[in-house]
């Protein structure tokens, strides 16, 4: 089951689990639209892997399978994977 991860691991970003502007890798590495296209090129900076639009769960869904609270940020940011 997806984790949702609740934000863009470039800019921080807030992503809500029914955010049509979060994408993930293969891995659910996941990130803004603005930075998966801009700084990163649609390419994942971990995993080399193209971006994908991450689906959203229906709420009833949420309240079963919660989305993930864990912060991913990567403390040096995206731009050095490029």
């Amino acid at each position: 089951m997806l984790e949702l991860r609740p934000n863009c691991e470039c800019c921080d970003k807030d992503l809500t689990p029914d955010s049509p502007d979060a994408v993930i890798c293969s891995f659910e590495c996941t990130f803004c639209t603005s930075c998966a296209s801009g700084i990163l090129n649609n390419r994942c900076p971990n995993c080399g892997g193209n971006f994908v639009p991450r689906p959203i769960r229906p709420r009833a869904a949420l309240n079963r399978n919660p989305a993930s609270t864990k912060r991913v940020v990567k403390a040096e940011g995206c731009a050095e994977h490029l």
